[in-house]
């Protein structure tokens, strides 16, 4: 069979990959705290071919989607009126901790809530607090790591805000949480300004995702072209022998 071929397979099959993180961006444009994804692409094989003068030129046979960076880019909040929301106008996040796992996430998602939590006291007996947390069992951080005990809803409270140098490869674990790699460096305090009562928008520009679909839907088409032409080429070959 033609490298043509699977060149073209492979290549239909990537911009499929393509199409499923461009269509998850859409889905969750009004997703309060997303944050987008955008495909990477990688060449999959190449080698090199003389070119003039001897000079060696890259030839790829093929390319594939790598990886789905997150986007961070902040495109505003929305206001809703409810003490418990929270939002950061600039860079940074919230972060979580679950008592559970011992672990520590990062989130741009505000819609905050209260959990109770046991506490003993000085006497050996449990007291129970209400502590801010997502509504999942973990809890929102303050600037000096503590969990932040709400007594009065209405009143804004020590919401720490948080980042990284390089917030590039943070990795997703779920529910718009990330957690930091290696690269991205020690965690320290965020630049980003706490909102109240506001909610961080979905960051998908709806028109670019588009665009990316319809670029995406034509690269898989002329992909899928190419498999039947490679195709009929080699059944035509086969058939003169």
């Amino acid at each position: 069979m033609d490298m043509s071929f699977y060149t073209a397979a492979v290549g239909a099959e990537q911009q499929q990959k393509r199409l499923d993180v461009l269509g998850n961006n859409i889905a969750n444009v009004n997703t309060y705290g997303f944050t987008a994804k955008r495909p990477v692409f990688t060449a999959l094989m190449y080698d090199f071919i003389n070119g003039v003068d001897n000079a060696q030129l890259q030839r790829g046979c093929g390319a594939y989607m790598s990886a789905a960076t997150t986007s961070f880019a902040n495109r505003g909040t929305h206001q809703t009126g409810r003490p418990l929301d929270y939002a950061i106008d600039g860079d940074g996040f919230f972060a979580l901790w679950d008592p559970a796992t011992e672990e520590y996430s990062y989130t741009r998602d505000g819609s905050f809530t209260m959990s109770e939590f046991l506490i003993q006291n000085e006497q050996g007996e449990n007291e129970t607090h209400w502590y801010l947390s997502d509504g999942m069992g973990r809890f929102v951080l303050s600037n000096e790591g503590r969990l932040i005990d709400v007594e009065d809803q209405e009143k804004e409270q020590p919401v720490g805000i948080f980042d990284f140098i390089n917030t590039d490869g943070m990795l997703s674990v779920g529910d718009n949480r990330f957690v930091p790699v290696e690269k991205n460096g020690q965690v320290q305090l965020g630049t980003g300004k706490l909102v109240q009562k506001h909610i961080q928008a979905s960051n998908t520009d709806l028109a670019t995702e588009l665009v990316g679909v319809i670029e995406a839907q034509r690269s898989f088409t002329y992909a899928l072209k190419m498999v039947q032409t490679s195709d009929e080429i080699t059944t035509t070959v086969n058939n003169l022998r």
